[in-house]
């Protein structure tokens, strides 16, 4: 499938509309996923990658292929999530408060209560990390990327990838332990 990405690129920059919107619904949902957790907002997430792809239609005659076009608009996105972050003013959006998940029968009252709070808890921690430790932290624990990658993605050597990711795994655990 990379090599279809960099066939329907090619075709793309050259003026394919179809080609184009091949690479946008079969890139869309993981993107969506990426941003929706590093902003923590639906909205804000569908608004940074529809930026992100139009941002890649207008670029696509400069993609080299040197890097997977997935690689490529995953960097696209990060860079917009980070610019919207660092933007950010400290208030509380609508959207990214959780909705209450659905009463698990076989748990508690009490256990249900306590891993709602430990949700919140751990939502307010990750919004309390760097943007930059944030998305590689995301990429790397709840996407499955490896160091290189995010390495590559987010425009840092790979050492730089694992300093981040320790140190949002540092923070978070300090977090979660004075929450307990």
């Amino acid at each position: 499938m990379p090599g279809d990405d960099e066939l329907l690129a090619a075709r793309a920059a050259e003026g394919d509309e179809d080609a184009f919107e091949a690479l946008v619904r079969r890139h869309a949902p993981g993107l969506l996923r990426l941003a929706g957790r590093m902003l923590g907002s639906q909205s804000e997430a569908e608004d940074a990658v529809q930026d992100a792809f139009v941002s890649a239609w207008r670029r696509l005659p400069e993609f080299s292929g040197r890097s997977a076009f997935t690689t490529w608009m995953h960097r696209i996105v990060v860079n917009r999530c980070l610019n919207m972050l660092r933007s950010r003013r400290p208030v509380t959006d609508l959207d990214s408060v959780p909705e209450p998940v659905a009463p698990d029968h076989v748990a508690s009252p009490a256990r249900a209560a306590e891993s709602h709070a430990a949700a919140a808890e751990l939502g307010r921690a990750l919004s309390a990390l760097s943007p930059e430790q944030r998305v590689c932290w995301v990429l790397r624990e709840l996407e499955g990327l490896s160091y290189e990658t995010i390495a590559e993605t987010v425009g840092i050597s790979s050492e730089a990838a694992r300093g981040r990711v320790f140190r949002a795994r540092r923070c978070l655990t300090e977090a979660m332990t004075a929450w307990r």
